[in-house]
């Protein structure tokens, strides 16, 4: 699904070990609120010596805040989710480019912004859970989520939603704009509800019987597999999963990613840090601490995403998919899709 990478563990941990870093600090600003990101922070403060400061909220706000802080913003990297995100903060003029051979090496190009001002360390998949006793036929690709025969039947997030942004936006770079359109009426017309809630609510949805077929990220669906989750986790054997366009250009594939700051006074730890989010440690945290998919195909996968079983992953250059955005929302409001 993703290349391979020549770049060897034993490299990169050498970097990190590097007495020319093994001192100073850096200023993180996060969106990510996941319990498995402060043992990557604290490996990496073991490693190098460098003091992380984070800074954490919505990304909207770090991004606004980054902005207004302008030259005297003491961050040095911007960590969010979606590609939609990272897309606002470069247009934002918030980032800045960056040459690193290691992360030319480890990530594929397909997750990496066009400039080298962002990069994807880690990806769900949104994809197609439904009910099992009463979808006998379930959707097998997206297309299929808008044909008639399933009005009614599907819970899927709001427009405002950025994992529903940048698939729609991916949509429109595969399809175009028109089928996209007409894609995005259909499925409005077969929802079960206005749209409403996170993924895991989606997925609830199918429990509840209130809806039959649900659109969610793996990542909330595998999380459930592995703990507790109020209203999932005890019904997990009802609810089934298709993995879409497997005989096209394959499932859509969002990203959580990160970029060095506009004004970073500390840019070579901040490059570092993004070094370390791609070795094979840092990457199988994202599998085994929040059911993510690891950015470097050769690192493993905890049971809870495994479990998932293997399929086809859309290719596609995200920093491509981002130029459609704008797009994505025109037709979201185009068509009535709260």
């Amino acid at each position: 699904m993703l290349k391979s990478s020549a770049f060897t563990t034993a490299a990169l941990t050498a970097l990190l070990a590097s007495s020319a870093y093994a001192d100073g600090e850096l200023n993180l600003y996060s969106s990510r609120h996941y319990d498995t990101d402060d043992k990557l922070y604290g490996e990496f403060e073991e490693k190098t010596g460098i003091t992380i400061n984070r800074i954490e909220g919505k990304a909207d706000e770090l991004i606004a805040r980054m902005a207004a802080e302008g030259k005297n913003s003491p961050a040095d990297i911007l960590v969010t989710v979606d590609t939609s995100r990272l897309t606002r903060a470069k247009n934002a003029g918030i980032l800045q480019s960056i040459d690193s051979e290691v992360l030319e090496d480890r990530i594929p190009a397909n997750l990496q912004d066009s400039d080298n001002q962002w990069f994807g360390f880690s990806q769900r998949s949104r994809i197609i859970f439904f009910d099992k006793d009463k979808v006998a036929n379930p959707p097998a690709t997206y297309a299929d989520l808008a044909a008639p025969e399933y009005k009614g039947m599907v819970c899927i997030r709001s427009s405002s939603n950025t994992y529903n942004q940048t698939l729609l936006a991916s949509i429109i770079t595969h399809e175009g704009a028109e089928a996209a359109k007409t894609w995005a009426q259909g499925v409005v017309d077969n929802m079960a509800r206005e749209p409403q809630g996170g993924d895991t609510d989606q997925l609830r949805g199918i429990v509840s019987g209130e809806c039959a077929i649900a659109v969610s990220n793996t990542y909330y669906f595998a999380r459930a597999n592995r703990k507790d989750v109020k209203g999932v986790s005890d019904s997990l054997d009802k609810i089934g999963w298709v993995f879409p366009n497997q005989d096209g250009y394959g499932a859509h594939m969002n990203l959580s990613g990160a970029g060095v700051a506009a004004n970073a006074p500390n840019k070579e730890n901040a490059i570092l840090f993004l070094e370390y989010l791609a070795s094979d440690q840092a990457q199988k945290y994202f599998s085994y601490g929040n059911d993510e998919y690891p950015a470097v195909a050769t690192v493993e996968l905890a049971e809870s995403v495994a479990k998932l079983g293997d399929f086809k992953g859309d290719e596609v250059n995200l920093s491509e998919v981002a130029q459609n955005l704008p797009e994505a929302q025109k037709i979201f409001d185009e068509v009535g899709w709260k």
